[in-house]
């Protein structure tokens, strides 16, 4: 089963939000994680500009790597269905994992 675990807002700035979602959703990833029910979890976070990208994408590949062999993604994005459809892809995707993928929608 795939978890979700959708993240609506985080400050603008980069190393703000960063801040923000290891100090209150990072316990709420690794609980969704520790489920023996779970074999993946995806992120959903707010869309951002450039500067958020190498936290996610580090949080992405972390999170892969120490809960192997589930699977974490995270995924970006302002509009419910785009990240739906991110959302879909991933849970049936079982070769995919530590991937930061931000929507165009």
């Amino acid at each position: 089963m795939q978890s979700v675990l959708i993240v609506e807002t985080l400050p603008e700035s980069g190393i703000a939000a960063s801040a923000a979602f290891f100090a209150k959703h990072l316990e709420d990833a690794k609980t969704k994680l520790s489920d023996d029910e779970t074999n993946a979890l995806a992120i959903v976070l707010p869309s951002a500009g450039s500067d958020h990208d190498s936290w996610r994408r580090a949080l992405a590949g972390d999170l892969a790597r120490e809960y192997a062999p589930k699977r974490v993604n995270i995924i970006a994005s302002a509009d419910e269905d785009a990240a739906q459809t991110l959302i879909d892809y991933l849970k049936n995707a079982p070769g995919v994992t530590g991937q930061y993928c931000p929507a165009n929608g």
